[in-house]
């Protein structure tokens, strides 16, 4: 059972809870807590009424750090668990697992109050009704926050006096959210005019640009493969202008320097979620798979457009980090490895990124090797710390260290060139890279001793899919027959395990179990659009890259049963998830790009390149309904919609090769124009197997 927080490595459980029945790695870790959790359902929403008591929904995903802390700090304690128990039914959910519920509830925090993130905490009254609202709550009161044990007596206080008060407040709570969450047509909207979302929406990237480090944000940066591949094709839309030029400085300059940072583990590969600082240095140290899916066709396509074997040389790294720390034996793709572990086999609590930092003392033990011929006796420690900006006190500044865990420690980053550091050591170019080589894989040979971080092994239709495209696309780009045949092994595995062949729907998640078997639930969890949307992206992908005509028909078969789940008849575009949950307060429509794509933004591609294979003009008019309905966010804010943005394109140059042509020019031309500006079809640099 995987354990989360940072207790000790070897104790045995007081308390066990109805999770323990559960298969999500992030439920299990709290299914010993002194909270009397329940899942997501029937059991706990009746207790509730019965009872007539409030909820305390809890959502949150095994790697989050900061779900971590709250578990430790409030969840274990036993004077809290006995005011949640006496006073609340208490729900714990993953977001990973149930992103709907999760997105419901999000909606409301984000709404209420100054931000969201995980944990979500969110009091609910017994009809599922929200009322208040945030994510973590230290236990105890401080200077500046309100602790959760003052919060839990305020609203139980709240609930005895103001009872009538609180749940009138909680409808009006629930009709603003949902008149606010309403997505779609009014009127006679007609999709946007490309060029006015383009241009706003480069001009809306190119003012939050971080003109030295790369990225759209002083800090926290993420790596947003969205704008990257906004820029690809904004640039590939005006190559000979200097905004054109501008967009491609953009984006190759964030992935270089993203690359040089502590948000790529320069020792065992693969990204981190995020970096806390401007210069991509201190990470949230998780990684998670659909980062890994993204970047490794991001830094493919960069390679593509560009010719350096930098880029290709990155996507090359990630897509071993996932082959070698992420790929289940049956072919699916794990979720994400922690940012917390031990530091040691005997440390007794978990610290944030163990097991990626290094002290000095650390560097110079293991790389002691003196260089040949050299005078100055310097070794490949010296050598070492100088390229990866390694310090003898540590090179992490107490700002980004709020916890003191990586006081002293190193966050590795490339902090000068290879022209630079073979200068200041008097070497060969060759020669130097031959040493870091040397260097770096007997540092990984080192941190393999070390405790590993826990890992989700819950694989998820949504980010298998993204993974299939990050393999594809590169094994594509870069001629390498193998990452195909990963992306193949990949879609055979969610063909097995996370599709009903009997009704034709995708499954959301399946598990390792004992023994390393492939585990489904009692009560599989539904796929929801985005498990539709990005398993046939990724379809798309491979049938391009192996040109295997089954990959296109089950694409065909699931675009068809997402128009029959998600389509909205009145208001346009696609519901996130299916109707028919009564638990559900409203259906959503995603209307924001983040860490991944939204949802609609994804389908109106694959509508458009559904339509180029199979002819289906109706196709084109469905993408160009999902535009209209998100046409004011669009014009407005269209940083906010990148993917969604760069899609106009493609949509209206669709419209305008059909009714130039009319309908037997459509599959070709408009399929040759979406291989350009998309980035799909031949390459413009490519790699010869």
């Amino acid at each position: 059972m995987a354990s989360g927080g940072k207790g000790g490595q070897l104790s045995s459980p007081r308390y066990t809870n109805r999770l323990i029945n559960e298969k999500s790695p992030y439920l299990l870790q709290h299914a010993h807590n002194p909270v009397d959790w329940y899942p997501w359902g029937q059991e706990a929403f009746d207790k509730a009424k019965k009872e007539n008591k409030l909820i305390f929904l809890s959502v949150g995903y095994s790697t989050c750090h900061w779900c971590h802390v709250m578990e430790e700090e409030s969840f274990k304690n036993k004077e809290i668990g006995r005011i949640l128990n006496e006073n609340f039914v208490c729900i714990k959910v993953d977001r990973e697992e149930r992103p709907d519920v999760d997105k419901v509830y999000m909606t409301f925090v984000q709404a209420t109050s100054s931000g969201g993130g995980w944990p979500m905490s969110v009091w609910l009254t017994p009809d599922l009704k929200p009322f208040v609202g945030g994510t973590y709550f230290p236990p105890d009161d401080g200077i500046y926050r309100v602790g959760f044990k003052t919060v839990l007596l305020r609203i139980v206080d709240q609930w005895k006096r103001n009872k009538e008060a609180l749940l009138e407040n909680s409808q009006r709570i629930t009709d603003a959210l949902l008149t606010r969450a309403e997505v779609g047509i009014r009127s006679e909207e007609s999709p946007p005019p490309s060029s006015e979302v383009m241009t706003r929406c480069f001009q809306q990237l190119s003012e939050s640009y971080d003109e030295e480090y790369g990225g759209f944000s002083e800090f926290p940066k993420f790596p947003t493969p969205v704008n990257l591949n906004f820029l690809f094709t904004y640039w590939a839309l005006h190559r000979t202008s200097p905004d054109g030029a501008r967009a491609l400085q953009m984006a190759l300059h964030t992935l270089k320097m993203m690359a040089y940072g502590g948000i790529h583990d320069h020792i065992a590969q693969g990204f981190h979620r995020y970096s806390t600082d401007q210069r991509w240095h201190v990470p949230h140290f998780e990684k998670m798979l659909y980062d890994q899916g993204q970047l490794a066709a991001t830094y493919a396509k960069a390679f593509q457009i560009s010719g350096d074997e930098f880029f290709a040389d990155v996507a090359t790294d990630i897509l071993l980090y996932v082959s070698r720390d992420l790929s289940d034996r049956a072919g699916g793709f794990y979720s994400a490895e922690d940012a917390d572990s031990y530091r040691t086999a005997k440390s007794k609590e978990k610290q944030e990124g163990a097991f990626c930092v290094w002290t000095a003392e650390e560097i110079r033990a293991f790389l002691p090797d003196p260089l040949e011929g050299d005078s100055d006796r310097k070794t490949l420690a010296d050598i070492f710390m100088h390229h990866y900006g390694v310090k003898e006190g540590g090179n992490v500044s107490p700002m980004k260290d709020p916890y003191n865990e990586l006081k002293g420690k190193n966050v590795l980053i490339v902090q000068y060139s290879l022209e630079l550091t073979a200068a200041r050591f008097g070497l060969e170019l060759d020669h130097l890279k031959a040493l870091l080589a040397k260097s770096r894989e007997r540092l990984s040979e080192v941190r393999a001793q070390r405790p590993r971080p826990h890992l989700d092994s819950k694989m998820l239709a949504s980010w298998n899919g993204l993974m299939i495209s990050g393999f594809a696309q590169s094994g594509a780009i870069l001629g390498k027959e193998e990452y195909i045949s990963r992306a193949t092994c990949a879609a055979d595995f969610l063909r097995s395990h996370l599709f009903d062949a009997s009704s034709g729907r995708l499954l959301r998640s399946c598990y390792r179990g004992k023994d390393n078997i492939v585990e489904q639930s009692t009560m599989p969890i539904q796929g929801f659009l985005e498990d539709y949307v990005f398993v046939i992206q990724a379809l798309f992908d491979l049938y391009e890259a192996s040109l295997n005509p089954s990959w296109l028909e089950w694409a065909l078969q699931l675009q068809h049963k997402q128009d029959e789940l998600f389509w909205d008849n009145k208001g346009f575009a696609y519901f996130s998830s299916e109707a028919g949950d009564s638990s559900l307060l409203f259906r959503l429509k995603d209307d924001q790009d983040g860490a991944e794509p939204n949802a609609n933004s994804v389908a109106v591609t694959n509508l458009l390149r559904a339509a180029c294979y199979f002819g289906r003009v109706d196709w084109v008019e469905k993408a160009g309904q999902i535009l209209a309905a998100f046409s004011e966010r669009l014009l407005k804010i269209p940083v906010s919609l990148p993917e969604m943005a760069r899609a106009t394109a493609a949509f209206h140059h669709t419209l305008k090769q059909r009714g130039a042509c009319g309908h037997p020019c459509l599959l070709s031309l408009a399929h040759r124009w979406l291989d350009e500006v998309c980035g799909k079809g031949e390459p413009l640099v490519r790699r010869e197997p």
